[in-house]
C-alpha cells in the first residue's frame, strides 16, 4: 500500500435479458451475492445485478471474485474487534458486488506478495490500497529497474498521498523527507513509503543515511515506533491519519509535514483479464454515480481522496 489516486471514465449500464435475469437471480439465492467476505453477517443479497453480464462467464458461474488483500491497513481494510473484515475497500467491494451479482471474498496476504498471488491465479484481483504505478503496470522492480513479471492493469478508484508521523510531542525535528537523514524510519515492506525512503537515503550527505526498517504490515511498524524503536513512521495519508486519531485514544502519534506523492489507488487485475477489468470499472463508476461511494468514504473519514470517475491505468 501507499500513495495512490484515481479518476475518470464512465461506462454505460447494460440490461440483462429476461432469461439471464432469472438465471442470475437463482444464482444469487444460492450464493448470497453482495457479501464482501465469507463472514456470515458481512454482506447483503441482491436480486438486481444490472452489470452481471459484463463479467467473464467463469466468474459469473462461480459467483465469487477472490480478492488478495493485506487486511491490516486501517481504515482501508482491517479486522474489527469481532474478526470481521471491514474498511473502505470491503465496503466498496460490497457495493460493486450488488452491481455485478457476485461476492467479493477477501483473502489475507502480505502486501508484497499480492501481485505474485494474482499472477499464480490464487486471486482474481488484488484490492489493498495499492498504488497504481507504471512499474507495477509494466512488471518492473523499482529498485533494479529490471522487468520481473508481465505487470498488471489497474482500475483506479481513490487518491492518496504518503505521510510521515512521529510519536506525539516528539517530532525529532522532522518536517520533510530530507529531515530523515540520520534518523530511523519504520514502514511496510513493498510500499511507496519504502520507495521514497530509499530514494531520500541516497540524497543524504555528511556521512548520514536513513535507517529503514520494513515490516510485513503497517501495524507492526506502528508498534515499533510506539515502543520507541524508531524516530518516525510512514504510510498512506488516510492510514497515517487514522492511526494518529485512534492509536492510544489519539495520544500516541502525530502527523508531521505535508503528504507527498499523491497518486491513484488501483484494483490490480491480470493483463489477460480485460473483461473482468472493464466490468470492475463499470461497477465502480455505477457506485460513484449512485452516491454510495461518497457515503462510504465519508463513513471512514476519507472523503478528501474521492474521485469523480474510475480510471484504467491512470498511475504514472
Amino acid at each position: 500500500m501507499t500513495a495512490r489516486s484515481t479518476r475518470r471514465t464512465t461506462a454505460a449500464h447494460s440490461r440483462l435479458a429476461a432469461v439471464g435475469a432469472i438465471a442470475v437471480a437463482g444464482t444469487l439465492l444460492l450464493t448470497g451475492c453482495g457479501d464482501q467476505t465469507k463472514d456470515e453477517d458481512s454482506g447483503s443479497t441482491t436480486t438486481a445485478a444490472p452489470l452481471a453480464d459484463k463479467l467473464p462467464q467463469e466468474i459469473r458461474d462461480q459467483g465469487v471474485i477472490k480478492v488478495g488483500s493485506d487486511i491490516a491497513y486501517a481504515p482501508v481494510e482491517f479486522k474489527d474487534s469481532s474478526g470481521k473484515t471491514v474498511g473502505i475497500d470491503p465496503d466498496l467491494a460490497a457495493a460493486m458486488g450488488k452491481q455485478l451479482g457476485v461476492t467479493f471474498d477477501f483473502q489475507n496476504g502480505t502486501f508484497d506478495t499480492l501481485i505474485t498471488g494474482l499472477r499464480s491465479k490464487r486471486y482474481d484481483i488484488a484490492m489493498s490500497a495499492m498504488t497504481d504505478t507504471k512499474d507495477r503496470q509494466e512488471g518492473v522492480d523499482p529498485d533494479t529497474g529490471k522487468k520481473v513479471g508481465e505487470g498488471v492493469d489497474f482500475v483506479d478508484y481513490f487518491t492518496a498521498g504518503v505521510s510521515i508521523y512521529t510519536k506525539k510531542g516528539d517530532d525529532q525535528g522532522i518536517k520533510t523527507w530530507s529531515d530523515l537523514c540520520g534518523k530511523r524510519i519504520v514502514l511496510q515492506r513493498g510500499t511507496v513509503s519504502e520507495d521514497l525512503a530509499k530514494a531520500e537515503a541516497k540524497k543524504c550527505t555528511g556521512g548520514k543515511t536513513i535507517a529503514i526498517e520494513a515490516f510485513d504490515n503497517d501495524q507492526q511498524a506502528q508498534t515499533r515506533l510506539r515502543a520507541g524503536g524508531a524516530d518516525a513512521g510512514s504510510s498512506d495519508f488516510p492510514v497515517a491519519a487514522y492511526a494518529v486519531k485512534t492509536s492510544g485514544g489519539g495520544k500516541d502519534f502525530q502527523l508531521v509535514g505535508e503528504q507527498v506523492e499523491a497518486a491513484p489507488y488501483g484494483i490490480a487485475v491480470a493483463k489477460d483479464q480485460t473483461q473482468l477489468r472493464d466490468a470492475l470499472k463499470a461497477a465502480m463508476d455505477a457506485v460513484i454515480k449512485s452516491g454510495e461511494y461518497e457515503k462510504i468514504l465519508t463513513k471512514w473519514g476519507a472523503e478528501d481522496g474521492a474521485v469523480k470517475e474510475a480510471a484504467i491505468n491512470g498511475g504514472k
